[in-house]
């Protein structure tokens, strides 16, 4: 990820250039850039900093144009109602967007991959899936055990069936594919039906 361009400021240690003005960060022409090229980079763990992020980015962008918008994710996964956020303004705002897996595309990641139409979905050559079902670090009294026990068991179903209606495949054969950690390279993800095409360059997304 990207994070919002900030401010930073450098010391000299030649007195005479005490009052040089402040330097812009490489973030800044590069976060710049990218915005230009109506390119969004989901990159590293899933977290509510970097949902924040990409909703801001996915809301800007979307004002600006009604230009398609591409989204590069390589990502272990993480927080998955951060994944829910990024994953639903996708869909919600009112432009195409085409979603390029790269590296590794992972648990969170994944739920984040599938928020557009099969046909939308690219990866490039090297590209690895993993899905599997939501763990949690369920703590404290029994009773409080037992509510985020039941609520982990309701997320799984959520998303088995999110990922079922993504791929085409029967909701049982993603419940058992999911149960353990079911990895995937591109072709056996295109036969899974996660995604729609590998590609090697910018210019075959067309």
């Amino acid at each position: 990820m990207i994070k919002n361009p900030k401010t930073y400021w450098f010391t000299r240690l030649d007195e005479e250039e005490d009052d040089e003005k402040t330097k812009t960060p490489p973030s800044v022409p590069v976060d710049k850039h990218l915005f230009d090229a109506r390119t969004v980079l989901i990159t590293g763990s899933i977290t509510q900093e970097l949902a924040r992020d990409v909703t801001a980015r996915l809301l800007a962008l979307s004002h600006v144009s009604k230009e398609p918008i591409n989204i590069i994710v390589c990502s272990p996964g993480g927080h998955v109602e951060s994944g829910d956020m990024i994953h639903d303004m996708i869909r919600f705002v009112p432009v195409p967007v085409r979603m390029i897996g790269v590296g590794w595309v992972a648990s969170a990641g994944a739920l984040i991959y599938i928020s557009v139409p099969k046909e939308q979905r690219f990866c490039l050559p090297n590209t690895r899936f993993l899905l599997h079902q939501p763990s949690g670090g369920a703590g404290g009294p029994a009773t409080d055990i037992e509510i985020q026990a039941r609520e982990i068991l309701k997320m799984r179903d959520r998303l088995n069936q999110m990922f079922a209606d993504a791929t085409g495949q029967s909701l049982e054969r993603v419940e058992k594919d999911t149960d353990r950690d079911y990895w995937m390279g591109p072709n056996e993800a295109i036969e899974y039906g996660l995604v729609g095409k590998v590609i090697k360059t910018i210019a075959d997304l067309g």
